[in-house]
């Protein structure tokens, strides 16, 4: 191959020309948390979505919000089963900016920190670990066990980020969707989203 063979097969590649987030949706109540995210999400003309769910997350998602999978697809650019692991965000050559696991079940938050990627999710959450990318987990169980606890640890340890669901309420919420609004709010700005789903402390 000579020199100018070479430059055409790089200008053949195709580099992303949007910010890529991967979303993890798993078996943990918190779904009003992804609709809320999803429903601002949408309007993000420079962000590609791509979403994964389990098949517990589908079951919670039926039960606390309505929606089917049908309904989930509408609002995301690419939808994968988590037994899909020749999806692209399975692979470390597959650019995108930040991971965020919302909510995250223990089970999920287990398989992440002892690096057992026996699904989608686990598998992409291990891909931005080693390869230096944002991963948030919003975390939903309570109370936590000493084994939770120790696995956040090696998630913190390893590069991650744990966000427990826990709305705050020095901005005086006054529904339950502001409540919402807040956890889905800091967690994409957790992942470098900027958006306006709650309002900073300012003093």
């Amino acid at each position: 191959m000579n020199l100018g063979e070479g430059d055409q097969v790089v200008n053949k590649l195709k580099l992303p020309s949007k910010k890529r987030l991967v979303l993890a949706i798993t078996g943990a109540s918190g779904m009003p948390y992804v609709v809320a995210a999803l429903r601002y999400l949408k309007d993000k003309r420079d962000l590609e979505l791509h979403c994964v769910i389990s098949k517990a997350g589908e079951l919670v998602m039926r039960q606390e919000v309505g929606w089917s999978l049908a309904e989930l697809k509408q609002m995301t650019d690419h939808l994968y089963e988590e037994t899909d692991l020749a999806a692209p965000i399975a692979s470390g050559s597959f650019q995108f900016e930040a991971m965020l696991v919302m909510p995250c079940s223990t089970k999920t938050l287990s398989s992440i920190a002892n690096g057992y990627s026996f699904n989608l999710v686990s598998r992409a959450a291990e891909v931005a670990l080693k390869e230096g990318r944002k991963l948030v987990l919003v975390i939903r169980e309570s109370p936590l066990s000493l084994m939770d606890v120790e696995n956040m640890e090696k998630v913190i340890q390893a590069g991650g980020t744990i966000m427990p669901a826990s709305p705050a309420f020095y901005t005086h919420p006054r529904t339950l969707e502001d409540a919402v609004n807040f956890v889905a709010g800091r967690a994409l700005s957790a992942v470098g989203i900027e958006n306006n789903l709650y309002q900073p402390w300012l003093g």
